[in-house]
């Protein structure tokens, strides 16, 4: 079980694939692990060394105190790369994943060589509804949640058509530590990153779920028409698009990833 022991904090992640192919680096969303790309992975180590970690405070990772910032778990998945001695990546990020990944695209682009941006927002939510469900993880810890996050995240059929994707996904969360989201969902509350998007200069896929209302359509096309050049693709899902439209949202990726790109 491979951890890096960086400056900021200790991170677990895990490489598959060919050790000579190009790398595809995986960044999971709020209270999630790395495991939430499991279904990706045949067809993505087919063409590229995939890179997964939890990021800070989930998982397996250290949880310093909070609260966090989308910048400082930016500085991670770049303190992570160095690390591990990799000069430029792919990236693909989910919600939080995909807030790391557009300041990546804004304040790193020589890092990376394709972006691709899921379920994600340059803005979400109210202060007022962070604040609420953090107070309600302070006071019931993450099972005061669970429910209310799986429905959002996922649509009524889903959930009623595959018990073992849901029963997987309650367990990530009510293994994320307590105080890893709530310093996590500082971050996205305080985010506002409407402006930056347009400086990504990078080649960008924007992946959105017709279903979702956390991350709704209109906030991905709204990366999509401000980022120079990006693709965007509507998949029929909710909020976890990769697990509820596993077969097209992996095939939108392999689709949009290349190889060859330096």
């Amino acid at each position: 079980m491979p951890f890096a022991d960086l400056a900021s904090a200790r991170f677990h992640y895990r490489f598959d694939g060919a050790e000579d192919a190009p790398v595809l680096v995986l960044s999971n969303s709020l209270g999630t692990n790395l495991s939430m790309w499991d279904a990706q992975m045949p067809a993505m180590t087919e063409r590229f060394r995939v890179l997964r970690y939890d990021s800070r405070g989930h998982g397996r990772s250290a949880g310093t105190p909070g609260p966090y910032t989308i910048e400082q778990l930016g500085y991670d998945a770049l303190a992570l790369i160095d690390a591990l001695a990799l000069e430029r990546v792919r990236f693909c990020g989910l919600s939080m994943g995909g807030m790391v990944g557009q300041w990546l695209g804004a304040h790193a682009p020589q890092r990376l060589s394709q972006l691709v941006l899921c379920n994600t927002a340059a803005r979400i939510g109210t202060p007022d509804v962070w604040n609420t469900r953090i107070e309600a993880v302070n006071k019931g810890g993450m099972a005061a949640i669970v429910d209310g996050v799986v429905a959002r995240w996922y649509t009524p059929a889903f959930i009623a058509a595959t018990p073992g994707a849901i029963a997987a996904t309650r367990e990530m969360l009510l293994t994320t530590p307590a105080q890893g989201y709530i310093a996590s969902c500082a971050a996205v509350r305080d985010m506002d990153q409407r402006d930056s998007t347009a400086s990504i200069a990078v080649p960008t896929l924007v992946i959105a779920g017709t279903h979702d209302g956390v991350t709704p359509p209109e906030a991905a096309r709204f990366l999509a028409e401000r980022i120079p050049g990006a693709s965007y693709v509507e998949l029929d899902a909710a909020h976890l698009s990769n697990v509820e439209a596993e077969a097209a949202f992996t095939s939108a990726l392999t689709q949009f990833l290349s190889p060859t790109v330096t």
